[in-house]
This record gives C-alpha cells, sequence and structure tokens, in this order.
C-alpha cells in the first residue's frame, strides 16, 4: 500500500505482509542491472509498532515526512519529519603509466551490481572520482589509448558510514618493453627467488586482464662477464619466468622467453634521470658510459641494466 517512486529502481510502499515491527511497515524496493527487485524493511525508528506507512522525500534529500499512528492510544494517525544520515562512499585514484606518469586520455569504467555502468575520463593529473553505494560489488577496468587494460574489483562496506577507497592504475604500454620490479634471482643462478612471487603474479594479472594480448620476457645482465655466458644465463632466467607464468595456467603459445645478455643496455627514462642526478634522458648505459661513473655510480648503473622485461608481440591472441 502507500507507494512511493523515487525513481526508476527505487520504490517505497507499505506493507504488513512481510517481515515486520508490527501493523504496517515502510519498505524500500530497489532493482538491480538484472532487473531483480530486492526488498528490505527500513527500519528504527522509521518503523515501529504502530503502522507507519505513506513516505514521501524532499527530491533527492535523505528527508520528507511520513505517518504513522505510534504513540496515540486512540490509533489517529499523525505525520512525522524525518532526516536519515547522508552516507558518502567515493572511490577515487590516479591512472598513470608504469612509471606514474599522466596517462592522456585514460578511462575508468566502474560497473555495479546496482546498476551502476559509468565510463568517468581520468582528469588532466590523472585523478578520478566515483560515488557508490554501500555493500554493493563492483568491477573496474581502466584503459587508454597505447596501453594494456587493468582490473579491479571491490565490495563496499555493508555499514552505514562514510567511506573512500583507494585505488591507483599503473598501466603497462604497448609500445615499448616495461621493466618488472622485484624480480629477484638466486645469485649467478636462474631460480627465481621467493620474493618474486607477487611481481610475478602481477604479470599474471595483466595477461588474464588482457586475454588476446601475448608477450615476450626478456630478461638482461650487467657489463660484467662475457657476451656468450651472460646471454646464456639470461635465457635460463627469462625461460624460469615463463614456466612460472605457465604453471599458473597462462597458455604457452602467449609467451615468448629471450635472454639479452648485456647486448641491449638499458636507456635512461625521464624517471631515472630524476631521481639520480648523473643520468640524463635517452643516455644508454653502455660500458663506455659506465666507465666514465664513480664508482658508486656505476653500481647503480648496472643495477639498471640488471632487469627483467616484458614487451607486448601481439593483441590478437584467440581474435580469429
Amino acid at each position: 500500500m502507500f507507494p512511493y517512486v523515487r525513481d526508476s529502481a527505487t520504490l517505497y510502499f507499505a506493507s504488513n505482509g512481510h517481515p515486520g515491527m508490527g501493523g504496517l511497515d515502510l519498505f524500500k524496493a530497489t532493482m538491480d542491472s538484472l532487473g531483480v527487485w530486492h526488498t528490505e524493511n527500513m527500519g528504527a525508528p522509521v518503523n515501529s509498532m504502530g503502522d507507519d506507512f505513506g513516505i514521501t522525500f524532499e527530491g533527492i534529500r535523505e528527508k520528507g515526512f511520513f505517518s504513522s499512528n505510534r504513540n496515540d492510544a486512540r490509533g489517529y494517525d499523525h505525520i512525522y519529519s524525518f532526516e536519515r544520515p547522508t552516507v558518502t562512499i567515493f572511490i577515487e585514484g590516479y591512472v598513470s603509466d608504469a612509471e606514474e606518469y599522466t596517462i592522456e586520455g585514460a578511462i575508468v569504467r566502474i560497473v555495479g551490481k546496482d546498476g551502476l555502468n559509468e565510463k568517468v575520463p581520468a582528469k588532466p593529473d590523472g585523478s578520478y572520482k566515483v560515488e557508490l553505494e554501500r555493500d554493493i560489488s563492483y568491477v573496474m577496468m581502466a584503459s587508454a589509448p597505447g596501453y594494456l587494460n587493468q582490473h579491479f574489483e571491490l565490495k563496499t562496506d555493508p555499514d552505514e558510514k562514510n567511506e573512500t577507497y583507494y585505488v591507483d592504475f599503473y598501466l603497462a604500454p604497448i609500445h615499448k618493453p616495461t621493466v618488472v620490479e622485484n624480480i629477484f634471482y638466486d645469485f649467478d643462478k636462474a631460480t627465481l627467488r621467493p620474493e618474486s612471487k607477487e611481481a610475478l603474479d602481477d604479470i599474471i594479472k595483466v595477461l588474464n586482464d588482457n586475454p588476446n594480448v601475448t608477450i615476450e620476457m626478456g630478461a638482461h645482465t650487467d657489463r660484467k662477464g662475457s657476451e656468450t655466458y651472460n646471454e646464456g644465463l639470461a635465457q635460463r632466467r627469462a625461460q624460469s619466468v615463463v614456466d612460472y607464468l605457465i604453471e599458473a595456467g597462462i597458455p604457452t603459445d602467449r609467451l615468448t622467453a629471450k635472454g639479452y645478455g648485456k647486448s641491449e643496455p638499458k636507456t635512461v627514462t625521464k624517471k631515472m634521470a630524476e631521481e639520480n642526478d648523473f643520468l640524463h634522458e635517452g643516455d644508454i648505459l653502455t660500458e663506455e658510459y659506465i666507465l666514465q661513473l664513480t664508482p658508486e655510480q656505476q653500481e647503480m648503473a648496472d643495477q639498471y641494466n640488471r632487469r627483467t622485461e616484458f614487451k607486448v608481440t601481439g593483441t590478437t591472441y584467440n581474435l580469429y
């Protein structure tokens, strides 16, 4: 009885046909993205042991009026005003590249079981912000031209309290290699150390978020040792990473292992130059370049050259 349609997916009504607190109770019914209605008792203090019915709202504000015969021994109906605490839930963060620089044209798409389906363009500084509902599951995907997608899932807290969730996206470029940080091997060996697991699991997530992508895992060494030895060591290390990914369920034909040894020294990036005043963007960390540095600087340059990278080799896997 006494239906009140607030929007296309929200209906308020009074009923004594659902479990309640006594007499007529007020209920809120919401329709999800599949067209299924979910009904909840509005609870105390809106509902009472008497008859509570006829609710109306002041537009989008969580305040308004309803009728009730509570606290009246004669059973007369009275109009009560109410104001519910406004709970605000947001998710916000930044979309940037793997080196934490802003990406032009980035978009965050968010889909929720409450029917939310939005594409939110990131601001010029890479930031985004979206208002959510409590106790709802959401799926998010950040994307940008020339970059791999990144996926995230979130379930908001059911408690009636203000909450802000922070999620940053770091997108890997399609057209250039990306250094995978925190992959460690035993000294002079190809054995992956346990602390590499988190970084390797991140690669698995990237591949699952982008199922049509194939990649090459490339391992690089520093300038020390012979070319033949370094190339062999790098090949074994790259294969160790690929074997880990295959064991995790990534199809073999999506992966290539390549050991570069010391044949492709690192090119100094903008971030590397900002972090080290002795480096300049665009410089190549060749042996000749490194030998001009101080011993401490040489060790840092060698560390940059000792790296594991992945690069996209195709974007049409299983499309045809």
